[in-house]
This record gives structure tokens, sequence and C-alpha cells, in this order.
């Protein structure tokens, strides 16, 4: 009875979306209280292992005894010395000594809150990043495989949404592989940018800092080296107000912008050639596609990245307008927002990355389909291969244009006004006109030959770009995605 009223308590209560049903248990995690109360402890620690190392009075007892309790963290009393004092950091110092009564003179020597908040921050961004970068890996790879199988398939080109030019289904799927890489460049690019706060002090200025280590500047220094690598930076931002340079935030989420749009782009064409019949995301044997027309397929998939990518593009405002409004050395209505739109930066990411996935390892192709389009199309495409064959003939090229023009538009007439299949090429057959080049009529519609150079460019793309692009990645690719809704 207990564990339903708690589950009970838990349904009458807003939880987000992008945890309680998309996100992974690992992004989530990296977003947690959990994880940011402890890393807040790991750096109460670094700090005091690196005073320590430098002649400040810390006991070998006060180091282990922190050591001893980083995961023994009593939430509950956390929380109520933060509703006590109306400050988070202080309610952790307050709770962390509770435990480390040996240490706790020592604990936050030096430091303000941000010295915890921000630099948690940090590592928590960079450890976003690292649970990205291998899942559009994986993307990468699924789709350089499926264009690898259909680089030589032709289908139908579009522009302007309108029948163009011949491509491959491989090549059209590089389109969307060649932005993905540009994502995965840029987002290796933000990750290895970023530096660690450090130990900065009040305002930035060190004071505290210099003052304990008496006017000692090579140690304070040192002090800041010591925990940027203990932390796993190999830079401190060299200088800071009270906190980084929010412009930092700005350029993690406007990568993180850029994979949404990139992936708002490949799902909606995924959805118009779904709308097609040509290409569709994996359905699954019991799946529902609607509740009123038991007979659809919906790519719900790919409308739930295009849905969720929207959300990922419009973050980036957030920090743009927090850097823009930081007077001075910082003011605090960052917190709030920053709380909100960096988490739901990464878990959007995370959830859209998921789900191409699943979506790119089980896309059907249907060739007849491809092919019938083709048909439609191309006889309209290949009339100036006509006009050339019928010149080298010795035919006039006016008179055959004319010829062509006239029985084209008969053709489009029967197309739009009848509704009824392309007939130009038979009426090329029967006009004896074009007697001269009937037998070549067949080589002059192969398909393969309007695709231009599109099977080499897949094959040179995919090898020199983009397989070397995931050898870092080649021990996560792992299998299949599996989603959970």
């Amino acid at each position: 009875m207990a564990a339903r009223g708690e589950e009970e308590d838990v349904m009458a209560r807003y939880r987000s979306p992008l945890v309680s049903r998309y996100a992974s248990a690992e992004m989530a995690y990296n977003f947690s209280e959990r994880k940011k109360f402890g890393t807040w402890r790991r750096l109460w620690l670094y700090l005091a292992q690196a005073e320590k190392s430098l002649g400040l009075s810390i006991t070998d007892e006060q180091i282990q005894e922190m050591e001893a309790n980083l995961d023994n963290i009593d939430f509950k009393m956390a929380a109520e010395e933060e509703k006590k004092l109306r400050h988070d950091v202080m309610a952790h110092v307050h709770t962390f000594a509770h435990c480390c009564p040996k240490a706790a003179a020592i604990i936050h020597l030096g430091a303000t809150s941000c010295y915890v908040g921000d630099n948690t921050d940090l590592i928590v961004l960079r450890d976003g990043f690292n649970l990205l970068l291998p899942k559009l890996a994986r993307v990468i790879s699924r789709l350089a495989d499926f264009a690898e199988k259909y680089a030589d398939m032709p289908a139908l080109g579009f522009t302007h949404y309108q029948p163009a030019q011949l491509t491959t289904v491989g090549k059209r799927c590089c389109l969307w592989i060649q932005d993905l890489c540009m994502d995965l460049q840029n987002l290796e690019r933000a990750r290895d940018d970023l530096r660690f706060r450090g130990v900065k002090g009040t305002t930035g200025t060190q004071a505290s800092f210099l003052q304990l280590f008496e006017g000692d500047h090579s140690k304070v220094e040192e002090l800041d080296k010591l925990v940027t690598a203990k932390a796993g930076f190999k830079r401190a931002y060299m200088v800071t107000g009270q906190t980084y340079s929010r412009k930092v935030d700005i350029g993690v989420l406007a990568v993180l912008a850029s994979l949404g749009a990139s992936i708002h782009k490949i799902c909606t064409d995924i959805r118009l050639l779904a709308n097609l019949k040509e290409i569709e995301e994996p359905f699954e044997k019991d799946q529902i596609g609607s509740s009123a027309m038991p007979y659809k397929r919906n790519p719900m998939r790919s409308e739930r990245c295009c849905s969720l990518a929207r959300h990922l593009m419009t973050l980036v405002m957030d920090p743009l307008q927090t850097a823009a409004v930081q007077w001075f050395e910082r003011t605090l209505d960052d917190s709030a927002n920053r709380r909100v739109c960096l988490a739901e930066a990464f878990l959007t990411a995370d959830i859209i990355l998921s789900t191409l996935q699943n979506v790119s390892e089980g896309l059907v192709v249907y060739p007849k389909v491809i092919e019938r389009r083709i048909r439609q199309e191309l006889p309209f495409m290949a009339t100036e291969n006509i006009i050339m064959a019928m010149v080298k003939a010795g035919g006039n090229r006016q008179d055959c244009h004319e010829k062509i023009r006239v029985l084209s538009q008969q053709a489009a007439a029967v197309v739009k006004q009848e509704g009824g299949d392309n007939d130009f090429i038979a009426r090329v057959r029967a006009d004896p006109y074009f007697s001269p080049i009937h037998k070549q009529l067949e080589s002059l519609l192969d398909p393969s030959s309007f695709t231009g150079r599109a099977t080499q460019q897949v094959a040179k793309f995919l090898k020199e770009e983009v397989r070397p692009a995931l050898i870092p990645y080649q021990s996560e690719m792992g299998g299949k995605i599996e989603l959970a809704l």
C-alpha cells in the first residue's frame, strides 16, 4: 500500500517528459542532484588536497575523512538546511561537515559558491558531450551503411519539392550524413574548448587565496593548476568574474541547436519520403498508426525528432540573453534560467539522437515505388538526350525541339487532366519522325545514365571523410537501440 501511495503521489506531480518518458538513464544521471552534489564534494576534496600539498595546515586524517564520505549525502538534511539558510551551497557545506567533523573547518576553505557551482557545471557539460558524441557517431555509422547499400539505386531528385534530375538513394543519404559530420566536429570542438573555472575567488581576483598563502602569487597559480588537473581539465579560464563567462554557455547550446536543425531536416525528409511511399522508418508488428484509421503507418519517430528538435533549437536564446545581461562580475538572474536550459538542451539532444539511431537502423526502402516514380518523370528529363540523338542521326535541332514540345505537352495533359500515366515515350515511338532513334530509346531512358557521379561520390565521401571521422568511436558503436516508447 505504501509503494502504491508513493506511486500515486509521483503521478500527481508534474515530471518533465524529457526524463520520465524519453532520455537515457546516463544523461538523466548526468544532470541529477546526486551527480551535482557528489561533484561538489569531490571539488571540495580537490581543493583541500591541493591546499595541503602547497603547505596549508590540513591533515591526512581530514583528507581521508572527506574521501570516505564523498557519496554519503544526507539529502533530507541538506534540504532542511537550505530551507533554513536559503543558500544551497552553504546547506551542503554544513551537510558535508556533519559527516566529516574533523574536516569541517577546512571544507570550502577560501572558496566562493561558484567554485563548486560553476566548476560542476563545466564538468557536467563536458561529460554531457562525452555521452552525446558516441551516439552521434553511431547514427552516422548506421546511415553510412545505408548510403553504401543504396549508393547506386536511382531515385527522383527534388528541388522546391518539384521533380528534378535523378540522384541515388545513397547520395541523398550522404547529404544527411554530411550535416551530421559537421555536427560531430562542432560537438568535439565545443567539448575540447571547454576550460575549467578553477580557483578564482569571489570576484575572480583570487584575493582570498592570496591571503591564505600570505601573498605568494606562485602558490595561488599552482593551486589553480592543481585543482584544474584533478578535475580532468587541461586548462582553466585565465580571467573570470564570480562566474565563468556566460558566453561559454552560448557556444555549448549553439552547437546543440545546430544538431537539432540537422536532425529536423533529416527527419522531415524521411516524413516526406514516407508520404511518397519510397522510404519508411521502422514500424513494429503490433504498432498502431492511428486510433481511427487502422491502415496508417505514421512516421511517429521522425515526428518526435522534429518536435523535440524544435525545442532544442529555441533553447540557445536563453544563454544569449543571459550573457547579454550579466552586470559587471555577475548577477544571480542567470541561475534559475541555467538550471533549465543547460539540462534540457543535453537531454533533448540525447533523446533525438537515440530516436534517430533507431530510425536509421530500420529504414525500409521500396524500390518498385521509386522505379515507378522515375518512370513517371524520366521521359520529360530525357528530352535533351533524345534531341542530341536525333541530331547525331541527321535531324534538325529546332525541328526536333518543336516536335518534342508538342508531344510532351500532350503527355502532360494526360497526366494532369486525365490522371493517366506519362505516355510521352509511347508518343515518340508512334511518331515516324523519330524512327531513326527508336532502337536507342531504351538506352536513352536507362535511369543509371541520369545519376551522374552520384555512386562515385558516395564511395569517395564515405571512404575519405565519414569512416575516418568515426575511428575514435569504434569501440562504442554497440548494437541496435530499442526505444522504450
